[in-house]
């Protein structure tokens, strides 16, 4: 479950008076089955033993003093088991789908326990605790206007939509998009465009000839909107682009907007290809293929590869003659073991088409660097490769 249950409640008792509030989990956990109070005198041993039971730890002590108690319980979830140098040698170093689960299923455990550090907030989207910052107009942007009923739901994911509301603010300067007028503001559940090896690719790919007679192009998954701004300012003169997510509509036209190619860009929702033909469609699906368990993860996580599998089965059909689809895609499927590059290149001929060339680029994040990510062994490995793909002959 991605959305959150409107119906979902929990319930509590404070002096003996039963109380109850709205669910709030965009992360799809269900509520918690039970709820004690807490407050500046639950130690972090404590805290950390309930929420790996599975207990709601319902925050009535100072703002600040819960986000240091979840700090602790942080380095509790992420603290190492113990094993021996060899096993350790062996699990950093393995390339397996079997790893790989463990990891996100390490991680999904990670989650639940960290999320149940709850606050209260009452229906103006206010908190009633000492210390507490002004969270309203951050959740009004992550969850529309207050209905005047009380919400319960996670520090996290207040600390979430707060970041959110920051990025949003300031935004992310996009070298590739040029040097003036460059930044993308994120929206909240709307994945920021961090990663700018695959930016770098779609600003550097020639583009098809095709376009100087038939000027449309179509992006599947705006997103933020990045890659239709990119291409309009490198010349296309018309961008036809999808998404599923009303949130990404909306996000992706206040960047076009202020980035002024809206008139552009044409916005559609739908999970399908529109019905238009087009001399280039670009489409950067989630690498990895595997369930996503929350709205940022829709942007990682594909599950089945349905997305990649539906880009290649419908491009031959919506290209005109010499038109191009560029798939961006990450082989981190491939180092996992999750996809092989032969099931890769089995679809994309079975979708009636032939590789006209690729570009390749490795990343420059953070995490290539960090040996304590479970999954080093492979993001040391990876590549991003813009492949150009067009009609078979």
């Amino acid at each position: 479950m991605l959305n959150n249950d409107p119906l979902a409640e929990v319930h509590w008792t404070v002096d003996g008076q039963h109380q109850h509030a709205r669910w709030h989990a965009d992360n799809g956990l269900k509520p918690p089955k039970r709820i004690v109070l807490a407050d500046d005198t639950l130690n972090a041993d404590a805290a950390y033993r309930l929420a790996c039971e599975g207990t709601g730890l319902l925050w009535q002590g100072d703002f600040q003093n819960a986000r240091q108690l979840l700090q602790a319980l942080v380095r509790r979830a992420d603290k190492p088991p113990r094993k021996s140098k060899q096993a350790a040698s062996t699990a950093a170093n393995s390339l397996t789908a079997e790893a790989f689960h463990a990891h996100r299923q390490a991680q999904a455990q990670r989650s639940r326990v960290l999320h149940q550090l709850l606050l209260c907030l009452d229906g103006a989207y206010v908190l009633h605790l000492r210390r507490a910052p002004d969270v309203r107009l951050a959740l009004e942007q992550a969850m529309g206007p207050a209905d005047g009923q009380a919400r319960v739901m996670s520090l996290r994911s207040v600390q979430g939509m707060v970041g959110a509301f920051e990025w949003r603010k300031h935004g992310l300067e996009i070298p590739a998009l040029g040097m003036a007028n460059n930044r993308i503001h994120p929206h909240y559940g709307v994945f920021a465009p961090v990663r700018g090896e695959y930016l770098s690719l779609v600003a550097q790919a020639p583009l098809p000839l095709a376009l100087q007679q038939h000027g449309l192009a179509i992006e599947l998954g705006v997103g933020t909107g990045v890659l239709s701004a990119l291409l309009v300012r490198r010349g296309v003169a018309q961008v036809l682009a999808t998404d599923v997510s009303d949130r990404a509509l909306i996000c992706a036209l206040e960047n076009l907007t202020r980035l002024g190619v809206a008139s552009h860009v044409k916005l559609l929702k739908t999970d399908v290809y529109p019905s238009e033909k087009a001399a280039l469609v670009v489409c950067n699906p989630p690498w990895l293929p595997a369930r996503p368990t929350s709205l940022l993860e829709q942007a990682v996580y594909d599950e089945n590869s349905g997305m990649l599998k539906g880009f290649l089965a419908g491009l031959s059909a919506h290209l005109v003659p010499g038109g191009e689809g560029w798939l961006v895609l990450s082989d981190l499927a491939e180092l996992l073991g999750l996809r092989s590059r032969e099931t890769l290149l089995q679809w994309i001929s079975e979708a009636g088409l032939q590789v006209l060339g690729r570009l390749d680029t490795q990343p420059l994040h953070g995490k290539v660097q960090d040996r304590s990510d479970p999954l080093h062994a492979a993001r040391a490995k990876e590549t991003t490769s813009l492949w150009r793909l067009t009609h078979k002959s």
